[in-house]
């Protein structure tokens, strides 16, 4: 087996990970892996790790052998680059339990550190809280690599698990690394990191692989100040693919703020940018976040059918809009100060 997560090789940390677009070559949709690497590599130079197969890589419309190669395309760019200790995370989750299985061990085989598993929502009224338990639970008993709970109520059939929930997961599976609220609740980010984040939680409640702590991630970043400030861990945001080095730079002074009051002000300057734009291009879904990529760094493309690229008019709207334009001022600044 190669080289992952499992056997501490590429920890887990706080900060900004980014759900990798799965690029297309735009004749035969297969997979553009050649624009992959460029963005891989890109965004980690920036300090965001990589997220590949999930909701914005277009999971559901991937082959398990495609999967695959993502991953190992993503280790082989990472390590040519001089990122050898930088972690992969890849969406495992399908529909059924003994498929999410089977993509949990495709992963880790083919060199994914962590799994993200979705809840499977085509079921939604008859998962009640003692199926989605058993679930996760049996998951993170059986997967060869520690995983993160995914929790996008839009994307699994309404489905919102509770903070008490997620907080019994956390204490009782040891494989479990993390959860991604999508479900944009900072309320319930709240509580379950009253719970991970405290200082007796990795002596009470120890993981099976210590260098997998129990993450609580944002799905969005437009909450990220006050996630830092409940002792969150970060986010999953697919504005890094836009702005890597905005988010990571809102990271950094998010947490510098907590034990240095004069960087707040500054952090709170980013947030609000961050958080205008994320709520911004988030409306134009998949297409949009691929046509800013191809604007600003030459690929991108469009997302596999049934999902189409933007209208010539939409394309004009979410490039011009001001917040899309704030973004790109302060991405460049943030990308200039770290060169």
């Amino acid at each position: 087996m190669a080289a992952n997560g499992n056997n501490g090789a590429h920890p887990l940390k706080p900060g900004i990970y980014a759900p990798i677009p799965t690029f297309f070559l735009p004749d035969t949709e297969d997979l553009d892996v050649e624009s992959l690497v460029k963005h891989i590599v890109r965004s980690a130079q920036a300090g965001v790790g990589p997220l590949l197969a999930g909701s914005m890589g277009e999971a559901h419309h991937l082959t398990h052998s495609e999967r695959v190669a993502l991953i190992k395309a993503t280790r082989r760019a990472l390590d040519s680059a001089g990122l050898t200790d930088m972690p992969i995370i890849a969406g495992t989750g399908s529909g059924s339990l003994r498929e999410s299985l089977e993509l949990c061990n495709e992963a880790a085989e083919a060199g994914a550190d962590y799994g993200i598993v979705i809840t499977s929502g085509y079921y939604a009224g008859a998962l009640d809280k003692r199926a989605l338990k058993a679930f996760y639970t049996e998951i993170a008993e059986k997967s060869p690599i520690p995983i993160i709970i995914y929790n996008f109520p839009g994307a699994s059939g309404g489905i919102d698990i509770d903070s008490d929930l997620l907080t019994e997961l956390a204490t009782e599976c040891p494989n479990l690394c993390g959860v991604k609220l999508t479900c944009g609740n900072v309320g319930k980010l709240t509580r379950v990191c009253a719970t991970v984040s405290d200082p007796s939680f990795s002596s009470l409640y120890p993981r099976k692989n210590p260098a997998a702590p129990f993450l609580v991630l944002g799905g969005f970043i437009d909450f990220l100040i006050p996630s830092a400030y409940v002792n969150g861990h970060g986010a999953i945001t697919g504005l890094a693919n836009v702005a890597p080095y905005a988010c990571a730079r809102l990271f950094t002074l998010a947490e510098q703020s907590k034990s240095d009051p004069s960087v707040l002000s500054e952090a709170q300057r980013l947030q609000g940018i961050i958080a205008r734009a994320d709520y911004t291009i988030a409306k134009y879904s998949i297409a949009g976040t691929k046509y800013l990529l191809e604007k600003l760094y030459g690929y991108g493309g469009v997302p596999r059918k049934p999902l189409l690229g933007l209208l010539d008019e939409k394309k004009e709207e979410i490039w011009a809009h001001p917040h899309t334009q704030d973004l790109v001022k302060l991405e460049r600044e943030c990308a200039g100060k770290t060169a």
